[in-house]
């Protein structure tokens, strides 16, 4: 009896060692994918929220990214704080319009602007999609000014939304939740545009020809 519970014991603990030793692999891929995106993102202006922003993807790689995957992240981040300060802004136009309430018109003119770049960043995820990090460097001059020039554009259309607020007094919660959200915008598009000039800045070198000798 003795005998087979020591045998159990051997043989529960060798399938522990092996499930621990399976994970680790993974945990350490984990790891350097994290390590790199903290080192990417110290060539950002806001580092802290990149990291912050990008590191909830780590969990679903275990290879490092490439330059090109984090630069398509940033811009998919940036977008979904786009899209999310879109839907707010609309309720609150929808609501002062109804009560035609004199801050309608500053907060139409935040949308368009928000709308606007709703759609450079839209172009830019479809235009990154189009680049090829093994392929020919031909055609990336082309794409990357596309890119840059798009999100350039959101960068500008961010901050013309809080302009119109400039000369106008509106709500102080909704203009204060309003402000964070484009605050939080202009910042997750800024650390995109920097990653991405990171990437082609990486791309443009691996692609260099090389003088014959």
């Amino acid at each position: 009896m003795a005998l087979k519970i020591r045998l159990s014991f051997l043989l529960l603990s060798l399938l522990v060692l092996t499930l621990v030793q399976a994970e680790h692999p993974v945990v350490r891929r984990r790891s350097r994918a994290r390590a790199f995106i903290e080192l990417q993102c110290q060539a950002t202006l806001y580092s802290d929220l990149c990291i912050r922003c990008l590191s909830y993807y780590v969990s679903n790689f275990t290879t490092i990214l490439s330059h090109q995957q984090l630069a398509q992240i940033a811009l998919k981040v940036s977008l979904e704080r786009a899209e999310s300060t879109q839907a707010y802004v609309t309720e609150v136009a929808k609501e002062l319009k109804q009560t035609k309430a004199k801050d309608y018109r500053a907060v139409k003119e935040c949308l368009d602007q928000i709308n606007d770049g709703v759609d450079q960043l839209t172009n830019c995820i479809k235009e990154t999609r189009m680049i090829k990090e093994n392929g020919t460097s031909s055609d990336f001059p082309w794409h990357a000014s596309n890119v840059q020039t798009w999100m350039s554009t959101a960068l500008t259309d961010a901050s013309m939304c809080m302009d119109a607020f400039s000369s106008r007094a509106i709500g102080g919660k909704k203009k204060a939740i309003i402000k964070a959200k484009v605050l939080n915008l202009e910042q997750a598009t800024s650390n995109a545009l920097a990653l991405f000039n990171r990437f082609a800045a990486s791309y443009r070198s691996s692609h260099v020809k090389k003088p014959k000798v």
